[in-house]
């Protein structure tokens, strides 16, 4: 075999080895996606008639979220943070990433919104800090200089929130201890198998505009508005102490659980492109291959023809 032939040869054999291999993380990621949806819906619509009733009792309870009539003194002085507008000093930018590449475009999309969200609120090096869920972004803000107080890695692929309360509880508790004065979370939403949206929103301190429920959205989610006019046993209080912390944990788990929908979906999306980009180049290899493979057997029999001519 010609030298240039054994060379395109190799290049096929080498391009189907990669493409078995991108074929079967296509099928990992489209199977960690199909475990994970189920949970992502069924939490969705949780958050949702959380938020809900959280937003019905501030309705009920007060003009503002601050205006909360809380009889427990304790629970007043544990939940008024949360609720409580500060003057901004420092900004804190919880972003989730992944923790491996493969993912096309995800990653990056949500480092530009993050950086984006930066240059919209004039927010630097100096006034803000991070907590990053993710090596990529914890490795991205870490090399520019940026504050991360908090990393986290390791996600598991369908997480459950037994395995990440330990970033909600600290992500709350440095919200009371003035760490920073409001948060942002910065992630990929899943949107559905071939879109993902990315999405910041502003988590800390919990605010009537926050609570503001869209009456799509809850139709959607199987569930009903509820009323301005709330009766509440046996306190206000009471709900709070439970109802306020759940609803910060939904944000922040939910967003973690969204997005890693959204990163299965990426995965699967990026590995099915270079199965087909594979597919391509096997074609056009093949073609190379047989022309040249032609070229040769006709070079063959034209010195056949020009030996046994000669020898006439």
């Amino acid at each position: 075999m010609p030298a240039s032939l054994a060379n395109v040869k190799r290049k096929i054999d080498s391009t189907r080895s990669t493409r078995q291999i991108t074929q079967a993380m296509q099928m990992v990621s489209t199977s960690k996606l199909n475990q994970i949806q189920h949970h992502t819906k069924t939490y969705e619509a949780y958050a949702a008639k959380v938020k809900t009733i959280l937003a019905g009792l501030v309705k009920s309870q007060g003009t503002a979220a601050g205006d909360l009539s809380v009889d427990d003194s304790s629970v007043q002085a544990q939940l008024g943070n949360l609720f409580h507008k500060r003057e901004v000093t420092k900004t804190g930018i919880l972003v989730v990433t992944s923790d491996r590449g493969l993912v096309g475009s995800y990653n990056s999309n949500v480092i530009k919104a993050t950086l984006d969200l930066m240059q919209q609120n004039n927010l630097t090096a100096e006034n803000s800090v991070f907590l990053t869920i993710g090596k990529t972004g914890t490795e991205f803000f870490k090399k520019r200089g940026m504050n991360v107080v908090y990393e986290f890695t390791g996600v598991s692929d369908v997480p459950k929130y037994t395995e990440v309360r330990g970033i909600v509880k600290n992500a709350t508790q440095m919200f009371f201890d003035g760490v920073y004065d409001q948060l942002y979370v910065c992630y990929s939403h899943y949107v559905n198998r071939i879109s993902s949206k990315v999405r910041a929103s502003k988590v800390l301190p919990i605010t009537k505009e926050s609570l503001d429920v869209d009456e799509s959205t809850e139709q959607g989610t199987g569930s009903k508005l509820v009323s301005g006019e709330m009766e509440v046993l046996p306190t206000a209080g009471g709900l709070l102490k439970v109802l306020v912390p759940q609803y910060c944990n939904s944000l922040i788990y939910g967003a973690i659980l969204d997005a890693k929908t959204s990163e299965h979906a990426s995965s699967s999306n990026a590995m099915r492109s270079a199965t087909d980009n594979a597919d391509d180049i096997i074609s056009t290899l093949n073609l190379q291959y047989n022309r040249a493979r032609q070229a040769a057997i006709t070079t063959e029999i034209t010195e056949i023809v020009g030996g046994m001519t000669a020898q006439e």
